[in-house]
Formats: C-alpha cells, sequence, structure tokens
C-alpha cells in the first residue's frame, strides 16, 4: 500500500517540477485568472516588477508601452518565435547612456543593457534624423526581426529584417545589421565625450556583442526608438495599436 502511494505520489508531483515545467512570474501571476487585464499590461508589468532589473536602469514608459505593443503583434502574426527575447534600444539618448536592453519576456528579467551607435549622418551625441535610404549612413527606427548570424567585415554580425515598410524594409537591403565595434565601447566616450558612430547599424561593444548576437539572433524583436514625429505618427504597427 505504501508503494503504491508512492508512485502515485511521484506521478502526480513530477509534471510540476519536469524539465518542460514553466514557473515564470507571468504565469504565477494572479492577472492572468482575469482575462480583463491585457497581456500587454502583464509582460510590461512583469519586467518593471522583477526583482533582478533594480539594478538597471529601466527604458523610459511610453518606449517600452510601444515596444511590448508591437512585440505582441508581431507575435500573434507570427513573425517572431514564442519565448524569444525582447530587444529594445532607445535613440532618444545620448549615446553615453546604456541604451540597449536584452529582456527575458518569459519572466521579465533583463538579461543586459548596454551602449549602441547610432549612424554617423543620425547626428553626433544624439541621434536625431533618420533614414531609410541605403548609403544615407543613418539609422532606421521601427521593429526588426532578427535574422542568421554570419562572420563578416566586422567579425560575428547578426542579419535584420525590417517590418516597417518606408522605415527600415530595406535594413537587409542596406546591409544594417548588428556587429560589434571597438568605436562602441565606454573608453571611447570618455576619450571624446561620445560613443562613436556606425553606417547606420546598431553596433555593440566588441565584449559583449557575440554574447546578445546569439541570444537574440532567429527570429526575436528589435525595437529601434526615437525622438521622430513621422514615426510615431505613422508607423504601420504603432498606428494600429489598440
Amino acid at each position: 500500500m505504501i508503494r503504491a502511494l508512492s508512485i502515485l505520489l511521484v506521478f502526480t508531483i513530477a509534471p510540476i517540477f519536469s524539465s518542460n515545467s514553466y514557473n515564470s512570474p507571468i504565469l504565477e501571476n494572479d492577472d492572468l485568472l482575469d482575462k480583463s487585464v491585457p497581456e500587454e499590461e502583464i509582460l510590461t508589468n512583469s519586467i518593471l516588477a522583477h526583482p533582478e532589473n533594480s539594478e538597471f536602469t529601466l527604458p523610459q514608459g511610453q518606449v517600452l508601452d510601444h515596444a511590448v505593443s508591437g512585440y505582441l503583434k508581431l507575435l500573434a502574426e507570427g513573425s517572431i518565435e514564442p519565448g524569444k527575447v525582447l530587444t529594445i534600444v532607445d535613440f532618444s539618448l545620448p549615446s553615453t547612456e546604456k541604451r540597449m536592453w536584452v529582456i527575458d519576456v518569459e519572466d521579465g528579467r533583463i538579461l543586459h543593457q548596454t551602449v549602441v551607435s547610432h549612424g554617423r549622418n543620425s547626428g553626433d551625441l544624439m541621434a536625431e534624423t533618420f533614414s531609410n535610404v541605403e548609403s544615407s549612413y543613418m539609422s532606421s527606427l521601427g521593429f526588426y526581426v532578427t535574422g542568421e548570424t554570419y562572420h563578416g567585415k566586422h567579425g560575428f554580425s547578426l542579419r535584420l529584417d525590417g517590418m516597417e515598410k518606408g522605415f527600415n524594409d530595406l535594413a537587409r537591403q542596406r546591409a544594417i545589421v548588428i556587429h560589434g565595434a571597438a568605436y562602441a565601447n565606454e573608453d571611447f566616450i570618455t576619450q571624446t565625450g561620445r560613443l562613436g558612430r556606425s553606417l547606420g547599424c546598431p553596433a555593440l561593444p566588441l565584449d559583449l556583442s557575440e554574447t546578445v548576437i546569439n541570444q537574440i539572433k532567429d527570429k526575436s524583436c528589435l525595437f529601434i526608438y526615437g525622438n521622430d514625429d513621422n514615426y510615431l505618427n505613422n508607423s504601420p504597427l504603432l498606428s494600429s495599436k489598440g
């Protein structure tokens, strides 16, 4: 009788602790039981409330709201893979600040916060002008889906596919990729008062670029924000926010 009870308990409890179980704060949140709470609000709150995120500067409220909204739209249409990280770049901040975040959407935890370069013709300390035109050497705003990795002239790099027509849909044609660069380093800030600039690519510090690229590659969501009324008012993804 005791042996039978033990076997029953093992089979009853085992699924809870299996490798496929999911015990993230999002799924433990009582809000999930209340269908009136929007999924967007649940994900945003999980990022704002995660205890380990206290060591980071969080994305600005409007930027985070836009990022989560677009992420959920891309997820719903099948453009990105479920469970993949959400990456946010805020070009409304100066290049001296850590304005890129990689976020685990399953529990809201920030995995990385780092500096990131903007295009040389987008501005000096601040990125103020944006373009989707080839050879403009400017950054492009909007939502991207990360593609495949490759080794090119900047070493280990990640291709990007822009998802917003007229704003970033020529990213692959323009060779706008994520890569590491010596000028995308905080030591460069000490020397010049700003981060070095790219030809339009969001370039990362060399000591972090490979780690970040491996985390965000293959159909995850990247959102690049900037203070640009044309984009904010006419974005195909943001304008459809319900």
